[in-house]
């Protein structure tokens, strides 16, 4: 398994928190957890942005991917709108978590809940070539359906 640096700077109002960490040997994210201030209610089909209160800096070549915790997806319908969120190596504000309530009833967010999970991903950048036509395929342009599945 490799290993990176990360260095993570705790805001002022998530000290009490715990820093981001795996939760067993194996685990390929680290739990995050929400600074928010006060319980936050999240009515079904509601968004709420929610602070983690801390900021990080990755190493060039690695991103950050935030995604739902599955427990919190299975048995409330919380889930990240923009999931997988990324975080950028060059980002060094607050890590904010957007959060919806795809489920049926509203859920409280409480402070020190466990909100989301953070996975350090390599990053591979394309170099870009604009070209007059593209290697045909078998597939070539069907879309959606098409291989009849």
């Amino acid at each position: 398994m490799k290993h990176i640096k990360i260095k993570i700077k705790v805001l002022e109002h998530a000290r009490d928190l715990p820093v981001p960490k795996y939760m067993s040997e194996e685990a390929s994210g680290m739990d995050l957890y929400a600074a928010v201030d006060k319980d936050t209610e999240l009515k079904p089909g509601e968004i709420s942005l929610i602070p983690t209160g801390i900021c990080m800096s990755i190493l060039p070549g690695y991103e950050a991917q935030v995604r739902p915790r599955s427990g919190l997806s299975l048995k409330h319908g919380l889930s990240i709108v923009n999931s997988p969120g990324t975080i950028d190596s060059d980002y060094r504000g607050e890590i904010g978590i957007i959060l919806i309530n795809l489920g049926k009833e509203p859920f409280v967010i409480k402070r020190g809940l466990r909100i989301a999970q953070l996975i350090l991903q390599e990053v591979i950048r394309g170099d870009i070539s604009v070209v007059a036509e593209l290697a045909e395929t078998q597939r070539n342009s069907g879309g959606f359906g098409h291989t009849g599945h």
